[in-house]
C-alpha cells in the first residue's frame, strides 16, 4: 500500500495492481479519488501527478486511459444546465 499526499487513501495504486481491472472499474475508482482530494487542490495537477507516477509504467492500463480522458475533458470545460445552456429558438 502505497499512500501519498495525491493519493492518500492509494486508491491509483491498487487499481494498476489489480489484474484485469476493467474501464468501467477504473472509472469508478476514479470517482472515488477525484472526490477524495483535499478541498483547493488543483485536480488537473493531481491527474498529472498520477499519470507521471504510475501511468508512464502502464501506458496501456485502462486506469491511464481514464485519467488520461480526465485531462482532456478538465481542459476544455463546457457550460452545462441552466437557463444559459439551453437552446433557444
Amino acid at each position: 500500500m502505497a499512500k501519498t499526499e495525491i493519493d492518500p487513501k492509494s486508491l491509483m495504486f491498487d487499481a494498476y495492481h489489480i489484474d484485469g481491472i476493467t474501464p468501467s472499474e477504473c472509472r469508478s475508482i476514479f470517482l472515488d479519488w477525484a472526490l477524495s482530494l483535499p478541498a483547493g487542490q488543483d485536480s488537473t495537477s493531481a491527474i498529472q501527478a498520477i499519470l507521471d507516477q504510475y501511468g508512464s509504467d502502464a501506458p496501456d492500463h485502462p486506469m491511464s486511459e481514464v485519467l488520461s480522458q480526465g485531462l482532456k475533458t478538465m481542459a476544455k470545460p463546457t457550460r452545462r444546465g441552466g437557463w444559459r445552456g439551453r437552446k433557444r429558438d
